[in-house]
């Protein structure tokens, strides 16, 4: 199908993924239940700053830092890793090569898909935010902070999507790539900010994570919605987080065009 076909179907093809999503709200529940840790850490860095602050993190920072990055989590999740290789082993990707809009549309559409469903938890989770520590540690406080943020989010999903999609693209060269998925979110963990603010890193580390892709699937965001990045800082990193953006788009397309390739010659 041509592009501006494909650009027709994508409606339809949203409406689809939120109904799938509404349909299994069960599984949302799960993720969203697995997705506690930033409330833990936030008990675990709020006491320690009691005694004195974490690299100018106070205990109401921490507070609005760890309630963003619950939220962040929540707008930028992907699974397409697992589904690939689900599809692959079982063969039903075959099914998918059928239909005239490419698999990585669909993936994509279906992953966007429950955003709006898991706005029903992010948003009371924001108001809380507000209400506990200020707008101005909740949410962006000037206009281009908003923009700025809203690009970040969007930047945000499409690594974890494009990560998801590389590494379960690999299914197609080897038997199962679900350990690869594990390794990355172990870096994630690491390096993303999830577990504590980047800033509290000692700066030669700070240094590394600022050029590796996992910080900006998350730590951004969570940055530019907490205001602790000036205009220049933040259009520093907008540019790097869009580099690569663009890396795991390139690496990506590279995998999934060879992949079908050996798919299709063993009888996929």
């Amino acid at each position: 199908m041509s592009l501006r076909g494909t650009l027709r179907a994508l409606p339809t093809m949203m409406r689809v993924g939120l109904s799938e999503g509404i349909a299994y709200r069960a599984e949302m529940l799960i993720w969203v239940l697995s997705t506690t840790m930033p409330f833990i850490m936030m008990a675990l860095w709020t006491a320690v700053a009691r005694e004195a602050p974490v690299k100018g993190y106070d205990s109401p920072r921490l507070v609005g830092y760890f309630l963003a990055v619950f939220v962040v989590r929540q707008m930028t999740g992907a699974w397409a890793a697992w589904q690939m290789n689900y599809e692959v082993k079982q063969g039903t990707l075959a099914m998918r090569l059928l239909r005239p809009i490419s698999p990585l549309w669909s993936y994509a559409t279906e992953n966007l898909g429950v955003v709006p469903v898991r706005l029903v938890v992010v948003v009371p989770v924001v108001l809380l935010s507000m209400y506990l520590v200020g707008p101005e540690l909740a949410a962006p406080r000037t206009w281009w902070g908003w923009v700025f943020f809203l690009v970040s989010l969007v930047g945000g999903w499409l690594i974890s999507f494009l990560a998801n999609v590389a590494i379960g693209t690999m299914s197609l060269y080897m038997e199962s790539s679900t350990k690869l998925m594990d390794v990355w979110l172990a870096l994630f963990f690491v390096a993303s900010g999830y577990l504590y603010p980047v800033q509290s890193m000692p700066e030669g580390v700070q240094a590394l994570v600022g050029w590796l892709p996992f910080r900006y699937q998350l730590g951004l965001p969570v940055e530019l919605m907490t205001n602790a990045r000036d205009f220049g800082e933040a259009l520093e990193l907008l540019g790097r987080q869009w580099m690569w953006v663009g890396l795991l788009l390139a690496l990506t397309v590279v995998l999934w065009k060879r992949g079908l390739k050996r798919f299709g010659a063993y009888g996929g």
